[in-house]
This record gives structure tokens, sequence and C-alpha cells, in this order.
């Protein structure tokens, strides 16, 4: 047990510093990893763009085995017995984690369009919402723009914040950024314009299988933080699945169900036009107030996904151990 605790409690401090981090200052103004990320993705890009799914495979393999591996080595090196080393891995995590997370950006996004609509200014909504989702906010009126920001929120506190978490439980470091990864190569790369339609479609279903256990499990946190449990927990059983996307549509319902409010239909990217399902067609509209109480009730989610995926490491590493005695 004493090798396990030493093992599994700088993933603990690190991922509780990390998340602190996030929380309190958000994304890094200058220099963020992520964005260094991307623009080693893009140059990458451009050497192997082909109108091929055998190149974007390649790219996506290349851009995340990168990320994975210098991680990995990065592991290895904070964790070799050595004094000093728990305190080297619980730093590694926490800037990993912070990194990686995004919640804190996510809602302060949300508040701000949510401000704006509150003082009438509309046009100053319409400018932001492109900051948080892809939709094309021109014709949007109050209520519509009030409904893309309560789904983004639900859909990237699980891609922003559960996922990431989830999958640092399972692989530690190299888990927490490989995701962030591929999550970011879909947001780049993974949408089905002309140019990346075949391109992209590696990282599109990539993500998609990394997604999945951290969209169920934000689901799950979403109806166990819901005031009106019984509702969140029949709506994300009725409609989860009924959304196009795998795991978009199973916190997008769940967020229907604990605020009470109606989410999906008609979307509009650019020229492109896209009619989704009803989630939780019985609810009343999105309101303006519903973006605050969407993004509280994505801190409450991330504070669970905090505390279940820490305890999911510690029994990784219990199940490790035991495996080698």
């Amino acid at each position: 047990m004493a090798g396990v605790s030493h093992r599994a409690l700088p993933y603990a401090l690190g991922a509780l510093t990390g998340y602190a981090a996030d929380a309190r200052f958000g994304d890094p103004r200058r220099g963020h990893p992520v964005a260094a990320f991307g623009r080693a993705a893009t140059r990458l890009e451009r050497a192997l763009w082909r109108d091929h799914r055998g190149a974007g495979a390649l790219h996506t393999a290349l851009c995340v085995t990168a990320v994975a591996a210098g991680a990995a080595g990065a592991q290895r090196l904070a964790t070799r017995r050595r004094a000093g080393s728990s305190w080297t891995a619980a730093a590694l995590t926490a800037a990993a984690t912070w990194t990686v997370l995004g919640g804190s950006s996510l809602t302060r996004e949300a508040r701000t369009i949510g401000a704006a609509l509150t003082a009438g200014d509309l046009a100053a909504a319409r400018r932001r919402l492109p900051h948080l989702c892809g939709r094309d906010p021109s014709a949007l009126d109050e209520r519509q723009l009030a409904r893309a920001v309560v789904e983004s929120v639900a859909e990237n506190t699980a891609d922003a914040v559960v996922n990431a978490l989830v999958w640092g439980a399972l692989a530690g470091t190299p888990g927490l950024l490989a995701f962030r990864a591929v999550n970011t190569l879909d947001a780049m790369v993974g949408h089905k314009s002309a140019r990346y339609r075949r391109f992209g479609w590696a990282a599109a279903r990539l993500d998609d299988v990394a997604g999945w256990p951290g969209a169920r499990l934000t689901a799950l946190l979403t109806v166990a933080a819901a005031e009106r449990r019984d509702t969140a927990w029949r709506v994300w059983r009725r409609d989860g699945g009924a959304h196009p996307s795998p795991n978009a549509g199973q916190a997008e319902s769940a967020f229907a169900g604990a605020l009470g409010v109606r989410l999906g239909g008609t979307l509009h990217y650019g020229a492109e036009v896209e009619h989704r399902p009803v989630l939780g067609a019985e609810l009343r509209p999105v309101a303006v107030a519903d973006i605050e109480r969407a993004c509280r009730l994505s801190r409450r989610v991330g504070l669970l996904a905090l505390g279940t995926t820490v305890a999911l490491r510690l029994a990784v590493l219990t199940r490790t151990r035991k495996g080698r005695i």
C-alpha cells in the first residue's frame, strides 16, 4: 500500500493543483502549449496534406504520438526513485492538468455573452459567440444565442474538463496531454469541409473514441449534480443517443434535463444548416438567465469529475501494483 501511496499522491496533488490553477487563472494569456501544438500541427499539415484519409491518418498519428511519447518520457524522468521525485511528479501533473483544462475559460466566455444579452447588447453577444462555438451568430436572436451558449457549455464541460481528467486517471500525464492533442486536432481538421472531409476523418473518429468514456461520465455526474435529478436522468436516457454526435448528446441531454430547458433543433454553420433532434422537447425554451445556471452546473460537474478521477487513478495504480506482486 505504501508503494501505491508513493505513486498516487503526486498525481492527486498535481491534479488538484492544476485544477485550482485553471479555476483561478484560466488559460495562460501568452505561450499556451496548446497553441504551440496547433502551430506545429499546422506546419505538419502543410507538408502532408492530400485529399485522402491515409494522409490525414498519418498526420493524426504523428501529432498524437509525438505528444504522448514526450509526456511519457517526462513522466518516467519525474517518477524515478530519488529525493524530490514525488514533488517533481506532482509539479509535472499540475502543469499538464492546467494546460489541458479549459473549464474556467469556458465559463468566462459564456458569462461574457450572458452579460451582453442581459444588457440588451445583441450585437456584442453575436460578436462574442465565435469565441465559444462555430455557429453563425448573424441571424440568432436572444433565445437562440442563449441556447447556443448553454449547449456549448454542456458539450465543452465534457471535452474541456471531464474527458481530460478521465484520460489523466487512466494514463497519467501522457493521457492528459494526448487527449488534448486529439481534441485539438478534431477542432482543427475534423469538420466536413471540402478540404478536410477526407483528411480530417481520422482525427474526427479518434476524437469520438477518446471522448466516449468522458461524455458518459459527464452525463452521470450532471445527473448527480442536478437539482432535478429525475428529469436529468429521464431526458439523458431517452434523448442522449438522438444527437448525431456519439458523445455530444450525452452531456447536452443531461444538461437539458438538469436545467429544465429544451436544447437542440436547427443550427447554422455559415452556409450550412443542420437540423438536430430536440433534447427535452417537453421542457421550456432556454432563457438568458440559464447561462449562469449552466456555468454553475458545469463547475459542480467539474469538481465531481476531479474527485471521481483521482479515486480512479488510485484504483488503477492499486490494480497495477497487485498485478506485479
